[in-house]
């Protein structure tokens, strides 16, 4: 498997981030959406964070929807705090993965892509966007396996 230039495993078990300004600044854009569409309902993403992950098993259970959305909120604040570290210990790397992950699906679904097609019909600003959040998740993903 190939290794992240940009997410490093060290032997103390850190995660080193060798991330410039403009990829900081990009990653802290996608988490003050996830932060705002927590609690804003009119926000563009806001659905797609309080869908059902599985809509047959927890759709009516409303404590796993609020044992998803702390989760969330969490991993998000989590991330925000440690954005400009150099150094991640595990935990904060996982959270980091957790929340790239919900940010790429609220950014897919808010550009309504679903199909193959979609993707080929998507705007070139989305599919940049998506494209480097699905760059920095992989990195990171990578590292973490």
């Amino acid at each position: 498997m190939a290794r992240s230039k940009i997410f490093i495993q060290r032997r103390d078990g850190r995660i080193e981030v060798k991330l410039n300004k403009d990829a900081r600044e990009f990653l802290a854009s996608v988490v003050d959406q996830l932060i705002a569409a927590e609690t804003d309902g009119a926000h563009p993403w806001h659905g797609s964070l309080h869908a059902p992950i599985t809509p047959s098993a927890d759709s009516d259970d409303p404590l796993r929807q609020y044992e998803r959305q702390k989760a969330t909120a969490t991993n998000a604040e989590l991330m925000k705090l440690t954005l400009d570290e150099s150094f991640l210990s595990t935990d904060e790397a996982y959270a980091w993965l957790a929340t790239m992950q919900l940010g790429m699906r609220a950014r897919t679904a808010e550009a309504a892509i679903f199909t193959e097609e979609d993707l080929n019909r998507a705007d070139e600003a989305d599919l940049q966007t998506i494209r480097a959040l699905q760059f920095f998740l992989f990195e990171l993903a990578t590292t973490l396996s």
